[in-house]
C-alpha cells in the first residue's frame, strides 16, 4: 500500500532523515519507534505532506505522491492524526467531527460521524460538550474519530498515547485493533510507548540519528531488553 523509498528531507537547512525506507502492507498495522529526535514525526509528516521530501519517493497505492499538499492526500485515503490531542477546544465534539469531513458531502459526512461514533460511543455521550471540557483520554479518542471521518485507507498516528495514563493507553491501542481488524483500516503509527505498540504492530521500524537502525517483525524485539536498550542508546 505504503512504500517511502529512500526519502531525505527535513526543515530549512536542517536535514533530519538521510535515505530513509518503509513499506506498509494492506490491513497492516506498523510501528515507528526510536528515541526522541530520531525522525520519526517527520516520517509521518513527510508522508501525509505537511512537509515537502527534498528527494527519493513516496508511493501510495502505485501513486507517487511527492509534491502533493495534505487535503490532496487525504483525499486519496490517508488521514493523519498527530500528537498532542489536537481538538478544537473552544468547539463541541460534533463541530470536531464536522472539520473532519470537510472534503466530503454534507450528506455523506453526517453518516460517517454516525458511523464513527458507533465505534467512540462514549464520545456519543459527550457530542455537545465542549472539546476542551474533555479528559485527556477522552479528547485523543476525538482526535482519532476525527481522522477517521473522511474514510482513510492509512491512517498515520503520531505518539497517540503522549500524556495519557497506562490504563488509557491499553484502552486506545486495544481501539487501533479493533479499527485495523474490523474496518480493514491500515495503521502506521508512532509510538513512544515501545513494549505496548510492539504488541498490537506486525512489524516495527527503528530510526535513529535520521536513519533506519532496524526493519523486522514486532515479535523479534518483545521482550529482547538488550537489542532495544541498543536501538535507544
Amino acid at each position: 500500500m505504503l512504500q517511502v523509498k529512500y526519502i531525505n528531507t527535513g526543515y530549512e537547512k536542517k536535514q533530519v532523515l538521510f535515505d530513509v525506507s518503509v513499506k506498509v502492507e494492506e490491513r497492516e498495522i506498523v510501528s515507528v519507534i526510536g528515541p526522541n529526535g530520531a525522525g520519526k514525526s517527520t516520517l509521518l509528516k513527510a508522508i501525509c505532506g505537511t512537509i515537502p521530501s527534498w528527494s527519493g519517493e513516496i508511493i501510495f497505492d502505485g501513486i507517487k505522491l511527492n509534491g502533493n499538499e495534505p487535503p490532496e492526500n487525504l483525499k486519496r485515503g490517508i488521514s493523519f492524526c498527530p500528537q498532542g490531542n489536537r481538538v478544537f477546544n473552544e468547539l463541541s465534539v460534533k463541530d470536531n467531527l464536522e472539520i473532519g469531513g470537510y472534503i466530503l458531502k454534507k450528506k455523506k459526512a453526517n453518516e460517517r460521524i454516525k458511523e464513527v461514533l458507533n465505534i467512540f460511543p462514549i464520545l456519543k455521550e459527550r457530542i455537545n460538550q465542549d472539546a476542551g471540557s474533555l479528559s485527556g483520554g477522552e479528547q485523543q479518542m476525538l482526535a482519532v474519530a476525527r481522522a477517521l471521518i473522511p474514510e482513510p485507507k492509512l491512517l498515520l498516528l503520531d505518539e497517540p498515547s503522549l500524556g495519557l495514563a497506562p490504563n488509557l493507553v491499553n484502552d486506545l491501542l486495544d481501539k487501533f485493533v479493533e479499527l485495523n481488524q474490523k474496518l480493514g483500516i491500515t495503521i502506521l503509527i508512532v509510538e513512544q510507548k515501545v513494549n505496548d505498540v510492539l504488541k498490537i504492530s506486525n512489524r516495527v521500524y527503528s530510526l535513529k540519528l535520521g536513519e533506519v537502525a532496524f526493519e523486522g517483525k514486532s515479535r523479534e524485539l518483545i521482550g529482547n531488553k538488550e537489542k532495544l536498550k541498543e536501538l535507544f542508546l
